[in-house]
């Protein structure tokens, strides 16, 4: 063949690839493919999530507020898992979801900079200072903000990203590692509040001595954020509360009438969920502050027959447990003027929830007050039972009548005296409930026979052995505590608010966001001790064997060149 067509051949084949590659380019930039190799499905989205991002009808834009090259190790991960998640949710989007990353301290200016610092916090941002020590042994820190602001239609919401577990230092690997396992549920839980065109509606139950607005105004307005919070009476009106998604029960001090028990038990029927916080018995701290001895009695609440029918006992008595909160004793000190020690107070046991339902994960310390405890009966084989929260493994109960003196306080705890463990406190109930009012004579309430339902629908209800979870204390002043706040302390309890807020969470949520705080994302870490170990070999390794690979193979061209070009012929 000539070589001129040869050659003409050869540069039409090459233009022919040439313009194939490029149309094959251009195609493909029309298709978006992506694949997720990870085990856990570290990098797709669950069902909810695309659900409510294709549902959103206005951009939204985030303020990650994690940037800086000076930022700890821990945190260049969690921005870099941020960044990921944010990636995927501008893909799912319905609308544009636009997302920037800030330095709030790259500012010069330590005015504006401070500014900056105030504007997040009154967002909710809450700052940590990070410590991090390098190999050489010098510790550096850094204030680090590591959350976003989510806006949507003119409204915004601060976001804080990293959990506050508390066995785990704020910084430390693990609670990172936690913190970006609930960065999707918390990013489309505050799409979801800022988008949702209609709240659900929720009641605190009023009428039989429960809390008022005033005790319980903090978790309410935080409450108020999710859905419409309202409060009443029922007055045995059937059908009253069908309006609601659920009802919170909020330690009651007085007796249920039959009909406010049969209003309750139709609206479990119809599918209704009910939060109740109950107390096994009648004790308070005031009773102590005028007598060094009270007795602690049992209340009698008239609903141990409809509790036992759905699947639990209310025990009457107190709780006491060695891992407690403090009560303050005042003395006179050594220049006269009073002074107040912290004493540990069996009777306000603080709770560690060790399980991982939707309700508990990430639960930060919760503190009780007189509570009781709980048990589950056999009752309907289609209700499935769970236990939240439960005492330590160094606890008490002790039945009332009981006898309750701050006299006999001490300084230690005798932990020789508590010998029970994991007693319940807390009990998830799940599935279809047998009316308390089936086959009974009905003469003189609001319903009869023929108008009772007698099973559920697929429902659930969450019963707790203490009325006090909610509880803010009000100052003398009228200041709102924070739900949660011991005044002893002066610390607060943030579980409290978590587990009030997290168990309506569940208990209305028919689109199953809490599920996504279930996801488990393996953080395949490198271990220090194994680095520390053994940095040296892979250190010299990595330097050598690029070199030793490229002498090889010059070596082996080498050879094989001059074989080609020697070969006798």
């Amino acid at each position: 063949m000539d070589r001129r067509k040869i050659k003409k051949q050869n540069i039409i084949q090459l233009i022919s690839v040439f313009i194939i590659v490029l149309l094959l380019n251009y195609i493909v930039s029309f298709l978006i493919v992506r694949l997720d190799l990870t085990s856990e499905g570290r990098y797709t989205l669950s069902k909810q999530t695309i659900r409510l991002l294709s549902e959103i009808d206005d951009q939204v834009y985030v303020k990650v507020y994690l940037e800086g090259d000076d930022l700890p190790v821990g945190f260049k991960r969690m921005r870099r898992s941020i960044s990921d998640l944010l990636e995927e949710f501008s893909y799912h989007g319905k609308k544009e979801i636009n997302f920037r990353f800030i330095n709030p301290s790259e500012n010069p200016d330590k005015k504006v900079r401070f500014g900056l610092y105030k504007q997040l916090y009154e967002k909710g941002l809450v700052p940590i200072e990070s410590n991090e020590t390098s190999e050489e042994g010098k510790t550096s820190s850094k204030m680090v903000f590591p959350g976003v602001v989510v806006v949507y239609k003119g409204k915004d919401l601060g976001v804080n990203l990293l959990k506050n577990d508390p066995r785990y230092r704020s910084d430390s690997e693990d609670n990172i590692n936690n913190s970006i396992q609930s960065m999707e549920y918390e990013l489309t839980n505050a799409i979801r509040k800022l988008s949702a065109p209609k709240k659900q509606k929720i009641a605190f139950v009023e009428g039989h001595g429960e809390l008022n607005e005033y005790q319980v105004m903090d978790i309410t307005t935080i409450l108020s954020e999710y859905y419409e919070v309202q409060r009443g009476t029922m007055n045995g009106t059937p059908g009253i509360l069908d309006q609601f998604a659920a009802i919170i029960i909020a330690k009651p001090m007085q007796r249920f009438n039959e009909n406010d028990k049969l209003v309750i038990d139709q609206y479990i029927m119809h599918g209704g969920k009910v939060l109740w916080l109950l107390e096994g018995a009648k004790m308070d701290l005031d009773s102590l502050r005028n007598l060094p001895v009270t007795v602690a009695m049992p209340l009698d609440l008239n609903l141990d027959d409809q509790l036992f029918r759905y699947g639990v006992r209310l025990n009457p008595g107190l709780l006491q447990d060695v891992q407690c909160a403090s009560i303050g004793m005042t003395r006179q000190g050594p220049d006269g003027r009073p002074k107040i020690d912290l004493i540990p107070w069996p009777y306000f046991p603080i709770i560690l929830s060790d399980n991982s339902h939707e309700i508990n994960k990430y639960l930060n310390l919760l503190r009780l007050e007189f509570g009781s405890t709980l048990d589950t009966v056999d009752s309907s084989p289609e209700v499935k039972k769970l236990i939240l929260l439960t005492s330590s493994d160094k606890s008490k109960f002790e039945y009332a009548p009981a006898q309750v003196s701050i006299e006999n306080i001490q300084r230690q705890v005798d932990e020789t005296q508590f010998k029970s463990r994991k007693l319940p406190v807390a009990v998830l109930l799940e599935g279809k409930f047998e009316s308390n009012f089936k086959n009974r004579l009905l003469s003189g309430l609001a319903l009869t026979n023929e108008k009772i339902i007698k099973s559920s629908k697929p429902t659930k209800m969450i019963i707790a052995s203490d009325g006090d979870i909610p509880v803010n204390k009000v100052s003398s002043k009228g200041e709102v505590y924070p739900i949660g706040f011991d005044v002893n302390s002066q610390q607060t309890f943030q579980g409290n608010k978590d587990f009030m807020l997290n168990a309506i969470n569940y208990l209305c949520d028919d689109e199953g966001l809490m599920s996504i705080r279930l996801r488990e994302i393996k953080m395949r870490l490198l271990s220090k001790e194994k680095i520390s170990k053994e940095k040296a070999f892979w250190k010299a390794e990595n330097t050598a064997l690029p070199v030793i690979i490229i002498v090889l193979f010059g070596l082996l061209a080498s050879f094989l060149r001059k074989r080609k070009y020697t070969r006798s012929w």
